[in-house]
């Protein structure tokens, strides 16, 4: 690591020293050149050296005597380059307009030329000014012409830019995996420049992009990458913002003595060097940790320290965190007051957020035309003579007859017309009698046709159902009546007895739940399930459902994030405890150990949309369709856990009761989200 640091730092000065020699070396170079296309080139060259020096004065002097010559000469390419360089010296001082201007007058003589690599190369630095801007689709649009042409290339440097531009813009459009897909992109081209700097910056934000996905694994392997190729002297900065990091992510796996390791000496780094947003995301952190293990007073003048901090900095985003930390600290102290003014407070923080995070609409840059108005005074000849006048009056005379002359040929046609339209609205409006009595008879039929229909499909559920029940149920109690028999002939010692208790468990379990879901069924189709809405808080629900599955989610060592707010639904609550019991058991049969359940709630439309999300196995393509039908489709859990195959049937059903709907959305191996969306108040269940 020492040697690789050492020649990263000899390759730095190399390079400073020979950027040097080269400007002096085409500056000579160019002096003694004819006034030709040849020194336009060399004077590009030399342009170019000096924008990459950051010696933007003197290149814009080289631009301007490059772009007069190449005019007088008729150089259509040096014409473009020197506006392509003007462009980007503007840009880079934050001048939009002037950098627009050029960047169009240099993109139209390529196009002209029909000069792909030039044409992609502007695209890509409008691309790049776009997304500074916070312009991100328009960004996108530019940036993904130019990168097939690059690619084609191997234009590794204007690759690697590119793909950092879209990377950039993809993430701040919230298509995180798009952006992890062009993070990647660019670490790979910064590896082949040996880009050290871009390196570091690469790997970070792919260790960010797989945290936000709740790849923690993944995180970690890649912060611990870059903590790896950091310079003690020269990337504190980074240094003490990724130790907490990867403490953070330790800390969701709820792997407390890594986490520990990490937060802790990624506080006592950033209090060296005084690094307060690091601190301050350290503070949050161990905070949450000790919170976690129960060490409420240490946690909690942790988390005030970093709310003073969070407050000083304006760090919104660790300010969201601490109010939530607030709230729980809260919470568990039975301080249930401050825990809701906290609550406010963090609901607050988090709309204003959600605000200023959404992308920004592409800016017009059209230049605006003037417009002139031009007044034209039209002067009417006189009449200078009697005879004039008296040839004016006869004509107006006789236009009067010819207009009364019209107007009654006008009532004449229009009574005619008339008589013609009553006579065939009567008509109309028979023939539409009988096609309305046609069309009830019609409707009548298919009613009848699709009852006996949905009859048949019934009888045959029924016959599935009443198979899956005695052979389920069957296994299931047999096996626990075996048990107690054993254990009454005395056949099993108690230890024997005590280690079959969570098979027992197991068996009585699938035993309630398959007559659980059977019941509710079963009063469904023979259409009893009447409804009794009331106003209820939905939070509620969650918390009681969650502590049933306790057990199981301890096995599994499931994380559960709980993001639910108080809110109220207009719904049979019987009916919800159903669906949301059977939405969270499911989420806990389908993830593998270590995976992520989140339940939460918000405002959507007026109504309260519900979503239970998991990382865990996830559904393919051809399996969701299966969903919510009366087929009985079912499969084995991540530990072999049974199912009835009704629990989304039953769900479906008691959610279209309440005038709510439900749909599922899920990747193979990446997870699963159930939405429901329910009433908040009487008026919209109506609507």
């Amino acid at each position: 690591m020492k040697r690789l640091i050492a020649l990263a730092a000899f390759f730095a000065v190399f390079y400073g020293h020979a950027q040097t020699k080269e400007i002096d070396s085409l500056a000579i170079q160019l002096a003694y050149q004819k006034q030709d296309s040849s020194k336009v080139d060399t004077s590009i060259h030399l342009i170019k050296a000096l924008y990459k020096a950051e010696d933007h004065q003197k290149a814009l002097s080289y631009i301007s005597e490059t772009e007069q010559l190449s005019v007088s000469i008729n150089y259509s390419k040096g014409v473009a380059e020197a506006n392509y360089y003007k462009a980007l010296i503007y840009a880079n001082r934050n001048d939009y307009f002037n950098a627009m201007d050029h960047f169009n007058k240099s993109k139209k003589i390529y196009l002209e030329l029909d000069d792909t690599l030039g044409i992609a190369k502007v695209s890509n630095s409008i691309g790049l000014l776009e997304i500074k801007r916070g312009n991100y689709s328009t960004g996108l649009i530019h940036s993904l012409s130019a990168i097939k042409i690059f690619e084609d290339r191997n234009l590794y440097e204007d690759l690697s830019i590119a793909y950092n531009n879209l990377a950039e813009a993809y993430y701040n459009t919230h298509q995180i995996d798009k952006a992890l897909e062009f993070n990647l992109k660019a670490l790979n081209m910064r590896e082949r420049l040996r880009d050290s700097s871009g390196i570091k910056t690469s790997t970070k934000n792919i260790a960010a992009l797989y945290s936000k996905r709740q790849e923690h694994r993944k995180a970690i392997e890649y912060y611990e990458d870059v903590l790896a190729m950091l310079n003690p002297k020269t990337d504190q900065s980074l240094r003490g913002e990724v130790l907490p990091r990867i403490g953070d992510e330790y800390l969701k796996f709820k792997d407390y003595n890594k986490a520990a390791q990490y937060l802790v000496e990624g506080l006592k780094y950033n209090r060296t060097i005084k690094d307060k947003e690091g601190i301050l995301r350290a503070l949050n952190s161990i905070g949450s940790l000790n919170l976690a293990q129960n060490k409420t007073r240490l946690a909690e003048s942790q988390i005030y320290e970093a709310h003073e901090l969070a407050k000083n900095t304006k760090n919104n985003e660790e300010l969201l965190k601490n109010y939530k930390l607030l709230m729980a600290l809260d919470s568990t102290k039975g301080k249930f007051e401050g825990a809701y003014r906290w609550q406010r407070e963090y609901f607050s923080l988090k709309q204003l957020l959600y605000l200023e995070n959404q992308p920004k609409l592409p800016v017009n840059t059209d230049s605006i035309e003037e417009s002139f108005t031009i007044e034209a005074v039209n002067e009417a000849p006189l009449l200078s003579s009697d005879n004039d006048l008296i040839t004016n009056t006869k004509q107006v005379e006789n236009l009067k007859l010819l207009s009364y002359g019209l107007v009654v040929a006008f009532l004449g046609v229009l009574t005619f017309l008339l008589l013609i339209y009553l006579k065939r609205k009567s008509t109309i409006k028979y023939t539409q009698e009988l096609e309305e009595k046609n069309k009830q008879i019609q409707l009548q039929n298919d009613a009848f046709s699709e009852q006996t229909h949905h009859l048949e499909e019934i009888n045959k559920v029924k016959d599935r159902l009443f198979s899956i029940v005695s052979h389920d149920l069957k296994d299931s109690i047999s096996s626990i009546k075996g048990f107690l028999d054993l254990l009454q002939e005395d056949s099993i010692s108690k230890d024997e007895f005590n280690e079959l208790i969570p098979e027992l468990s197991e068996n009585a379990n699938n035993a309630s739940l398959l007559l659980f879901n059977l019941l509710n069924w079963s009063k469904s189709q023979m259409q009893n399930l009447e409804p009794s809405p009331e106003l209820f808080n939905i939070q509620d629900i969650f918390r009681s459902k969650l502590q049933l599955v306790e057990q199981k989610i301890e096995q599994k060592r499931i994380v559960i994030i709980d993001e639910s707010q108080r809110e109220f639904i207009y719904a049979d609550k019987s009916m919800v405890e159903i669906i949301i019991q059977n939405l969270i058991t499911n989420a806990v049969k389908f993830s593998r150990v270590g995976d992520v359940i989140t339940v939460s709630n918000k405002d959507y439309n007026g109504n309260s949309l519900i979503c239970v999300e998991d990382t865990g196995v996830g559904i393919s393509r051809e399996n969701l369709g299966k969903l919510f039908q009366n087929n009985n489709y079912t499969t084995i859990g991540t530990q072999n856990e049974k199912g009835t195959g009704l629990g989304l049937t039953i769900c479906k059903e008691l959610v279209e009761l309440n005038n709510g709907r439900i749909w599922v959305e899920s990747t193979p191996n990446v997870g699963t989200k159930f939405y429901v969306e329910l009433p908040k108040t009487k008026t919209t269940a109506q609507k």
